[in-house]
């Protein structure tokens, strides 16, 4: 059975606990973050980039895009994320064929920021702390598959310097108790998923895999890095409208 199946189990049985999972939410946000995937405290990237106007693109993988979009669109600064496709070619960036493991995209996000209010180094400690386990090889949580793995998509030079940087650093505090796993593409192009996947984690926050996996990721965000956290999230579809 692929991870896709596997996903859409979930999907079916959300029906049936939504009752249940609807008062479980409200309670949630009145308990401390508990989740399949505790948030590890890192210390920040000793290299990274400069402030500069304007904005920057940045892709990371890391599990199910839900959670990672839903982290990402709540810290301040960025301008957008978008839940995509990358690795692949533009012809497999479809979500069934990508849960067959065979089309080498990982599921990503595409984030655009602005630098003057939040770095690239920042993305990453984010990333590395809060928005998945980068010690997990191909899987995150309940989701299995190459399309799951740790990947940053560097998209030049000087983003490749300070993830390797970042990586090397991370690895020799021995702030994970187990080796980090997160690899480097570069040269790769990304590709918007669908739109039913966009926004996912705001438009369904009492589904079952997001409260339990994705829920808590952005309530460690704002405990662990209050001066990056927005209350308000930059919403894809919101902007496609506009």
């Amino acid at each position: 059975m692929t991870a896709a199946v596997k996903r859409s189990s979930i999907f079916a049985k959300a029906a049936l606990a939504a009752l249940i999972v609807t008062a479980a939410a409200a309670v949630f946000w009145q308990t401390p973050a508990v989740s399949a995937e505790d948030a590890v405290v890192i210390p920040p990237p000793a290299m990274d980039e400069k402030a500069t106007a304007g904005t920057e693109r940045a892709v990371f993988a890391g599990g199910c895009f839900w959670g990672v979009q839903g982290v990402f669109q709540h810290v301040k600064g960025v301008t957008s994320a978008v839940s995509g496709y990358a690795g692949g070619d533009k012809d497999t960036a479809v979500y069934e064929m990508v849960g067959t493991s065979r089309t080498g995209h990982a599921e990503s996000v595409e984030i655009t920021y602005e630098p003057s209010k939040v770095t690239y180094g920042q993305l990453l400690q984010v990333y590395f702390s809060v928005a998945h386990n980068p010690t997990q090889l191909n899987y995150q949580g309940p989701d299995s598959g190459t399309q799951y793995r740790s990947t940053i998509f560097a998209e030049n030079d000087a983003q490749k310097k300070i993830a390797e940087s970042y990586i090397a650093q991370l690895g020799k505090a021995k702030v994970f108790p187990k080796p980090i796993v997160t690899t480097l593409e570069t040269g790769k192009s990304f590709y918007p998923a669908e739109d039913y996947h966009q926004d996912f984690l705001t438009l369904n926050p009492t589904y079952p895999y997001i409260v339990y996996n994705d829920l808590p990721k952005v309530e460690n965000l704002k405990r662990l890095f209050p001066n990056l956290y927005s209350e308000k999230p930059v919403l894809v579809l919101a902007a496609n409208k506009s």
